[in-house]
């Protein structure tokens, strides 16, 4: 297998779910095994990655802490959190990203909510965001498995077709200018965009030589 980067480094995927009732025991994680599951369809055989998995609870100090964690000491290129952005006192996910954030990224919040909204009005409840913190792309997703891989994935017609780009297209490009991995991604799951600028050689179309 082909490591994607100049360095031979690979893509290093943290996936934090966020809920008390499955860090306490209560019901069985579904995040996790869902972008685990996502990940291993939509990265491409060339793409070298791993991941590091964290189940914490809606504790906003917790959070902060496992994102610095994941970030500066695991060195993860990517960072997906899932649970706890909606409007309830404990949905404090949100609050403990831009705690540790170096940018902030609103096009991924925009885009996340309009993509829901396409299937539930109550997507305008949401208040996930994405941020950078040094080398890192962090990203809260929603907590159910439908709606994870709609939101990574996009809007598509009864035939397949993409009417609505999902944020994983974008995805591959960020990491390229925050100094993180080449990602190649398998098209029939979601197409990754870059400016052909950005494109290597193995990635350019047949026709473009």
């Amino acid at each position: 297998m082909t490591a994607p980067s100049a360095t031979g480094n690979p893509l290093i995927i943290g996936l934090v779910s966020i809920s008390d009732r499955a860090a306490n025991g209560d019901y069985q994680d579904q995040g996790i095994p869902a972008l685990r599951d996502w990940f291993a369809g939509a990265l491409s055989a060339d793409t070298v990655w791993r991941l590091e998995t964290r189940l914490i609870p809606d504790d906003r100090a917790g959070i902060e802490a496992t994102l610095i964690e994941l970030c500066d000491q695991i060195g993860c290129h990517l960072l997906l959190t899932t649970g706890g952005t909606g409007p309830a006192p404990r949905d404090v996910t949100p609050e403990a990203t831009l705690a540790v954030a170096d940018k902030v990224m609103p096009g991924f919040g925009e885009e996340m909510r309009r993509i829901s909204l396409n299937f539930v009005p109550t997507a305008i409840l949401s208040r996930q965001i994405a941020v950078i913190r040094g080398n890192t792309l962090i990203i809260n997703l929603p907590g159910q498995p439908k709606s994870i891989r709609e939101t990574l994935e996009g809007v598509k017609d009864a035939a397949g077709k993409t009417t609505v780009n999902g944020i994983f297209a974008a995805v591959p490009y960020c990491i390229d200018l925050i100094g993180g991995p080449y990602i190649e991604t398998n098209p029939d799951v979601i197409q990754a965009f870059r400016p052909k600028s950005a494109l290597r050689p193995q990635s350019r179309p047949a026709s473009a030589g």
